[in-house]
Parts: structure tokens; sequence; C-alpha cells
């Protein structure tokens, strides 16, 4: 008999690490699977970095580190918001965390009561939707469309806001899209904001270095919402850290101090090593960004070329990250002969054994009618990866 807390139960298994350990399996057992299911740089970490993780080894981090994070990091990512977003948070207002997703639940559990309305823009981040079902919030879901760039109009986030609204979820560039709001864009939704008094905003920039039109604004950069924004951010992305599991916010004090509080006893201070390997990151020269994002926008340009040649796809080219959501609907209830698709997570199990390409369905992400590929893998496995993908649509008819 299992008794399981009916908080668990509420939960979904997170459907992009899901896809991630099926490939793994697969891969086990001797089948060539090509993964574009996972949000990882396929980068190592640059070795500037990896010497500052030695260095702090033989310096002896090896003790328990303050719960915020060490004071010198703390300090390095205030420069950080200061020279690279425009944005005033002092030490005290900056929190490292194990990774942006802790981060993002430390923020929501602080700040959302049960029954509280939390404003999430579809299509979205998997573990948004869950992270506030965990805090015992409503998720509003605001759906953005393919022809609009997955972009909602003020309108929609006016028409979303009751006297229950507590939060809303912004995320840009975007997981799962890769679409890139304009500080014009996010002006006129920053004034929606300002207009309701205890709405807050979580700005999720997990993805700011990787950006290839345009620039990258920080929603905390409209002053007159700065200080009901708390700005979510780390290395895993920019630096090819996502093993370090090192995040970050800044944020009003007093949001701080309660994430402080909160992660004081969850998990007190994070892994002492990999601090000093985010204060080596933070204190680089920013080469290894800009050869990443290069490369990421050479294979943006290269998948997103090879997807439009595949029938009944519909592409839209994502500005930043290194995601592309195809709409597949026209798949939608064809059938090999063998098996009928009648939803995107269907059509990626599909993929997934007629064509051994992991993706991810849509449904996870709020948006039914897409497939999310990530693009952070090789050319030459792009390439195959969607050769594969055309043969397995194929046969769909």
């Amino acid at each position: 008999m299992e008794y399981l807390s009916d908080r668990v139960k509420s939960l979904a298994v997170s459907q992009t690490l899901a896809m991630a350990q099926k490939s793994r399996e697969l891969k086990a057992k001797g089948i060539d699977i090509i993964s574009l299911s996972i949000g990882e740089p396929d980068f190592n970490t640059p070795d500037y970095i990896k010497e500052a993780a030695k260095k702090a080894i033989d310096d002896n981090y090896s003790k328990y580190p303050p719960v915020p994070g060490y004071n010198d990091l703390r300090e390095a990512i205030s420069e950080k918001f200061r020279r690279e977003n425009g944005l005033n948070y002092s030490p005290d207002q900056v929190i490292v965390s194990a990774g942006g997703k802790h981060s993002l639940i430390n923020v929501i559990l602080s700040i959302v009561n049960p029954g509280d309305e939390v404003i999430i823009l579809a299509p979205y981040w998997v573990s948004y939707y869950d992270q506030v079902i965990l805090a015992g919030g409503k998720p509003v879901i605001i759906s953005a469309t393919l022809e609009n760039d997955f972009k909602i109009r003020p309108d929609q986030l006016e028409s979303a806001i009751t006297d229950k609204t507590r939060l809303v979820m912004f995320n840009s560039p975007s997981n799962p899209t890769g679409m890139v709001y304009t500080r014009q864009e996010m002006e006129k939704l920053a004034r929606v904001i300002e207009k309701h008094e205890g709405v807050f905003v979580i700005s999720d920039e997990i993805y700011e270095h990787i950006i290839f039109e345009g620039e990258h604004v920080s929603m905390a950069s409209f002053d007159f919402i700065y200080d009901r924004v708390i700005t979510v951010n780390g290395v895993s992305k920019g630096y090819a850290m996502t093993g370090w599991r090192i995040g970050f916010i800044g944020a009003p004090l007093w949001i701080a101090k309660a994430c402080n509080k909160l992660q004081g006893q969850f998990t007190s201070g994070v892994c002492s090593i990999a601090q000093r390997a985010a204060l080596a990151a933070l204190q680089g020269t920013g080469e290894s960004q800009k050869i990443m994002r290069d490369a990421f926008l050479r294979r943006r340009n290269l998948i997103c070329g090879l997807l439009k040649d595949v029938k009944g796809l519909k592409v839209r080219i994502p500005q930043g990250a290194f995601y592309v959501m195809p709409d597949i609907t026209w798949y939608l209830g064809k059938s090999d002969g063998e098996t009928t698709i009648n939803t995107s997570d269907e059509l990626a199990l599909y993929l997934l054994d007629k064509a051994q390409v992991a993706t991810v369905g849509g449904d996870a992400f709020g948006s039914p009618e897409c497939l999310r590929i990530s693009y952070a893998t090789s050319d030459d496995l792009l390439v195959e990866a969607v050769k594969r993908i055309k043969v397995a649509l194929n046969r769909l008819s």
C-alpha cells in the first residue's frame, strides 16, 4: 500500500526528462538514437571554469557555504546584472540556488498561496505548470499562436488578470519556442502589470546569451515595475554548465529574504565547488559564449531550412535559445497502418520508435499542436535526424 501525499500525486513527470531517459535506455541497448529532446548545450564547460573548480578543491572549499551563496559570487552576480542588464540588485537581493529550476520554485513557494492564480504563457516550459500546482496555486494559461510568433498580446494579459492573480511567469528568449519579445512588446505587457498592484512577474532569462536577432531585454529594466519583478537566471545555458547546478535570482529584498529562509530549510547553500566555478564563469571574457551562439545560429538556419522541406510542418524561425517548435497539426489523425497519431505526444513516441529520433510532444508545453525540437547537437546529426523524421512522416497518410 502506497501512502503518497496529494501534492506528489498532483505532479506530472517532466516530459523532457522522461524522453531523455527513454533515449538513454535505448542507446544503452545499442539502438542508434539521435536525441533532440533535452535542453542542454552539447559543448563542454570552458577550461578556465574547470580550472577554477579544481583550484577550489585544492583550496579546501569543502565546508558549508552561506545559505544565499558566497558573498563574492553574489557580488559578481550583482555586477553582472548591472553591466549586462542595467539592473540594480545589491548582493543582498541575490540568492544562489541549485539551478534555475530551484530558483523558480523558491520564488513561487515564497509568494504564492493556495488558491492564488498564476498566469502562464503557452507554449511554456514544462515545470512552470507543475511548480504552481505544488505551491497550491491555480495555473491560468494564455495561449499564443504560431502565427503571432508564439507571443501574447497585451489585451490577452489584461483579460486574464483577476483579483486573485498573484504572479505572471514570463520567459524570453523562450523555451520551448525560441521566440524573443522586443523591447516595445515587453513594455506594453509591463504597462498592463503596472495597473494591477499586487501582481508580480518572474522573468526567466536563462537563455539571454543565446539570442540571434535584436537585443535581450530584462523585464525589471522597466523601472515602473522594477519592484514587482523577480529576475531568474543562471550559468547552465550560457556557459555550458548544466550539470554544475547553479541558478540565481535578483529580487526585491523582502522576496530575497524569503527565498533565503526557505532555502535554509531545504538545501542550505548549494555546492561550494560549483559556486567557485560559477564565479569564474561570470568573471570571464564571454568568448566561449560567442562561440556557442555562433554555432547555435548556424544550426538554427540549418534545421529550419531542412524542416521547411518536410511536408505538413509549419515552421517559424526562432530568434534565440536552441529550440524550434513546428506545428504538426497536419499529421494528427493520420496512420502508417499500424499506429494512428492522435496527439503530439503520440507523434513524438512514433518518431522515437520509427525514426530513432527523440523529440518532445507539445502537450507538455501547453501547445498540443506542436512538437519541440532541440538543435543543441552537431550539424551532421541534425541533417541525419531530419532525414529520418522525413522518412517516418512520409509513412503517415
